[in-house]
């Protein structure tokens, strides 16, 4: 189960960079929003290449150490990313308003909410010791 909310929440956040491109997200960002509007767009999604594959490869490492904790520190993103897009809701340039936005991003965030939540139910059920009968 730990691991379908994993992926559901990562294929969210996929989904909600796509959403993310037709809402030109790079007016929202520190650095990008001081370029040029071809340059900030060519960049924030070219950016998403490498980022997506250092995503991939620890979220999905062979090392299980790696992959548990990375997968915990992104899903926390989720959560945090949630938050700023929050904050964010009544800036002038922000457009998230759809329904298929706010499902995107509040629902990854719920996704990561109940990811660390399985996280720390395994974690518990793990190290409780043997019930004797």
């Amino acid at each position: 189960m730990k691991d379908l909310i994993f992926n559901l929440g990562f294929a969210t956040l996929a989904t909600h960079e796509l959403d993310a491109v037709t809402q030109s997200e790079w007016r929202l960002l520190y650095i990008l929003r001081s370029l040029p509007e071809p340059t900030a767009s060519t960049a924030f999604v070219a950016i998403h290449v490498p980022l997506l594959a250092v995503l991939f490869w620890l979220t999905f490492n062979d090392n299980l150490s790696i992959r548990a904790g990375s997968r915990a520190v992104f899903a926390a993103f989720w959560v945090i990313h949630a938050g700023l897009h929050k904050a964010l809701e009544n800036h002038p340039l922000y457009t998230f308003h759809s329904p298929l936005s706010q499902s995107l991003i509040f629902g990854c965030g719920l996704l990561g909410l109940l990811y660390g939540v399985a996280v720390y139910v395994q974690r518990f059920s793990d190290s409780s010791p043997a019930k004797v009968t």
